[in-house]
């Protein structure tokens, strides 16, 4: 039998953010989610969801995936 793999803490945190704002229009909800992450988020909590979006995780909600287009893209590793 296999077994899904856990749900990282900053997806479920940021689920539960878009989750509070699904009454917003999905633009401005974006926005303001991204501002909040911008001021409340470590920036290394940011750059992983950013590299989740574009690596197509499977469990973020969509307005997560508008939210990592306003953020920016994760440093390049060394």
């Amino acid at each position: 039998m296999t077994t899904a793999a856990p749900t990282p803490a900053h997806v479920r945190l940021a689920n539960g953010i878009a989750a509070q704002f699904r009454h917003r229009d999905p633009a401005t909800a974006a926005e303001e989610i991204a501002a909040h992450l911008r001021a409340f988020w470590d920036p290394r909590m940011r750059a992983l969801l950013v590299a989740d979006a574009e690596a197509g995780r499977p469990g973020l909600d969509p307005l997560v995936r508008a939210v990592a287009e306003l953020l920016p893209p994760p440093p390049p590793r060394p």
